[in-house]
């Protein structure tokens, strides 16, 4: 059971017009939740995570999983970790437009940032069977297309490397007391889960000046890209409106969980809104022909870093990211991708494209900018306990 000690947040309409997350009185605070001997620590706005009842979170499971998080003895040949792909400098993603897995097999996406990922009903690019972070866990370790931790095969072994350890073996017992395998599958998925659960961003300039009532945290630049963030011509907040900045959105509470992708018209190979085979989106889960080209809408929380953009890291800045959606769709000139996303008949509705000058560009980047969390990127709590660099 948790015991809230205090968290006000809604959705208001700002004097603009626009639709913003925002503090419901100017006593909007942080809140400090009691949930067994864990305390956490939320920036205001932000409700409790979902925590499920199979997997309670506890200090001993979350710096357990933290452990196993930063580990190179989770991949099979020893030479990646969780961390490999998601480096909390980056927002917990890797720089590259395209991840590559244990192997060096080259993944068709980019590492989605884990911002905030304990809010998220939706935890990959394109699957919305995966509801739990214990279910998407499994995925990179034992997934085969494509490799990433590359266990499959290698379940003893790797129980094996983790039992000779001498700081699991204390480890492992007080997160998990009483039970007979302390050293498990079970027990690794849900260590992480735990851990990723409280990777929890709330501290940019923009939260100081909308819960910290600090007018000064941001600059005109910034108030207008945020007025033009909100409002009806570019539509960006339909798709990340809410306090994660994303759509897919649950927590503590929630009685409807939406799961939410979207085509963005990057491509449109054949006139008809094909996309590349190598990743084609929701229909390569669903089989459904509107599913192409659909993908989740991920948190701009810390978006400055986690360049390059895109499912497939296939836009290099936010400056062109605005220039995509302002067109209403990618025109790719040449090549095996050639087409032009504008015309696809499966792009969202929100694709129509808006009027922007380049003043508003470089307002709307500020605004995005101002979602930094600094604080964040450096949080001890979040660094590799191993004392790597």
């Amino acid at each position: 059971m948790s015991v809230l000690v205090a968290s006000i947040a809604a959705c208001s309409t700002s004097s603009d017009g626009t639709s913003e997350q925002t503090a419901v009185d100017a006593g909007a605070e942080a809140s400090v939740v009691v949930e067994g001997d864990y305390e956490w620590h939320l920036p205001a706005g932000f409700p409790k995570p979902k925590v499920p009842a199979d997997n309670p979170i506890s200090v001993a499971k979350v710096e357990l999983g933290r452990r196993l998080f930063y580990d190179k003895r989770l991949s099979g040949n020893g030479t990646y970790s969780c961390a490999s792909c998601h480096d909390p400098k980056r927002a917990f993603t890797d720089g590259l437009a395209n991840a590559l897995g244990s192997t060096g097999q080259v993944h068709p996406r980019s590492s989605m940032s884990l911002v905030n990922v304990g809010y998220a009903s939706a935890l990959t690019w394109a699957n919305d069977l995966l509801g739990t972070l214990e279910k998407q866990a499994l995925v990179p370790m034992f997934g085969e297309t494509p490799v990433e931790l590359g266990l499959v095969g290698q379940e003893q072994a790797l129980l094996e490397r983790l039992r000779d350890e001498p700081l699991y073996a204390e480890m492992f017992p007080k997160a998990f007391p009483g039970e007979a395998e302390a050293i498990s599958i079970d027990h690794v998925v849900k260590s992480i889960a735990n851990f990723e659960r409280t990777i929890v961003s709330g501290g940019s300039a923009y939260d100081r000046y909308v819960y910290g009532h600090d007018s000064g945290a941001l600059d005109e630049s910034a108030k207008r890209g945020r007025d033009l963030f909100f409002s009806e011509r570019t539509e960006c907040f339909h798709c990340h409106g809410s306090f994660g900045f994303a759509d897919n959105v649950s927590h503590e509470g929630t009685v409807i969980t939406e799961m939410a992708f979207h085509n963005t018209a990057l491509y449109n190979l054949d006139g008809q809104g094909a996309y590349p085979a190598a990743s084609r989106g929701l229909i390569d889960i669903s089989g459904e022909p509107r599913d192409m080209g659909r993908f989740k809408a991920p948190t701009l929380r810390n978006v400055a870093v986690t360049a390059p953009y895109m499912h497939d890291g296939s836009i290099a800045t936010l400056g062109e990211v605005i220039d995509h959606y302002a067109r209403g769709g990618r025109k790719i000139e040449s090549g095996a991708n050639a087409g032009d996303g504008a015309k696809s008949p499966l792009k969202s509705e929100f694709m129509q494209g808006f009027l922007i000058s380049d003043a508003e560009k470089a307002d709307l980047v500020h605004f995005l900018e101002s979602l930094t969390d600094e604080a964040f990127l450096h949080d001890p709590r979040f660094a590799d306990p191993w004392g790597a660099p």
